[in-house]
């Protein structure tokens, strides 16, 4: 496993629509394995391939649900190939964003409370997710990514974060 470099705005790998994942095979497992590390080593929650320079429909995200009450509670990893949406909710929710490929700006962004999504993990199996909260955002951020889509195309309102404001809003 390996660290890969994160790719930052204008890069045009960000504004391009990713290509469907065929294959799961070593290299496509490597390439997962090392968005996983590169994703802890960012520090951040959600990485689209994208974001490192690979143009595949392929989100790592790892995130726990009581980790805003205790940083050490668990987290679950979720690996996504070819991710679609099944089902959004109705109620939509703004919260605050930031990104590891737009370094030192942040957004307030209305995003579905609730999302469903299937796809197909690194096994290339079949699998269906039910989101909610912060979740289902950071989901809907990281399909952003491989649509070729920034949180700064759906912000409200975007600045530039106050010291300590940018870590609490990476997606």
């Amino acid at each position: 496993m390996s660290i890969r470099e994160i790719v930052y705005t204008p890069d045009p790998v960000l504004r391009r629509k990713a290509h469907k994942v065929t294959v799961f095979d070593k290299e496509t497992k490597t390439l997962i394995d090392d968005m996983v590390e590169t994703l802890r080593q960012a520090p951040g929650v959600g990485l689209a391939a994208p974001q490192i320079g690979i143009s595949s429909r392929l989100i790592v995200i790892e995130y726990g649900e009581d980790e805003e009450e205790n940083e050490n509670a668990p987290k679950k990893l979720y690996v996504v190939a070819n991710p679609e949406f099944v089902k959004k909710s109705d109620e939509m929710v703004e919260g605050i964003e930031g990104c590891l490929s737009v370094p030192n700006l942040v957004g307030t962004v209305d995003r579905h409370e609730e999302v469903w999504v299937k796809g197909l993990n690194r096994q290339g199996q079949p699998v269906k997710i039910k989101a909610k909260g912060w979740l289902a955002r950071i989901f809907q951020h990281e399909m952003d990514h491989l649509e070729g889509i920034l949180f700064t195309d759906r912000a409200n309102k975007i600045w530039q974060p106050a010291e300590g404001e940018a870590e609490a809003a990476d997606v």
